[in-house]
């Protein structure tokens, strides 16, 4: 995983918390979070990426629309992200800015 982009990152977040998302309700969470446009040539080869990597599964759900989730591998990649997070946040009340 550490070889992912941080926006990488969140796409899987997000799939891991939507129930197998299609392409378009990954672009609206991503808008909603950046507050600005997300392109379809930056979605859908991150997607692809993330894919490749054996990281997300791509499925078919018609003829016209993929749906996304986390491999195996994917989960346990973002458990032991969250993990590698909370051994430097753990016991802090806030996060100095």
């Amino acid at each position: 995983m550490f070889d992912l982009t941080g926006f990488q990152r969140d796409m899987m977040y997000l799939i891991a918390g939507l129930d197998e998302p299609h392409g378009l309700a990954i672009k609206d969470e991503l808008e909603t979070y950046y507050e600005s446009e997300i392109h379809h040539g930056r979605l859908y080869p991150n997607l692809d990426e993330l894919v490749q990597k054996g990281l997300v599964k791509k499925g078919k759900k018609d003829r016209r629309t993929n749906v996304y989730r986390l491999t195996d591998r994917g989960i346990r990649e973002l458990q032991d992200r969250k993990e590698w997070e909370n051994q430097y946040l753990e016991g802090k009340e806030s996060i100095p800015v």
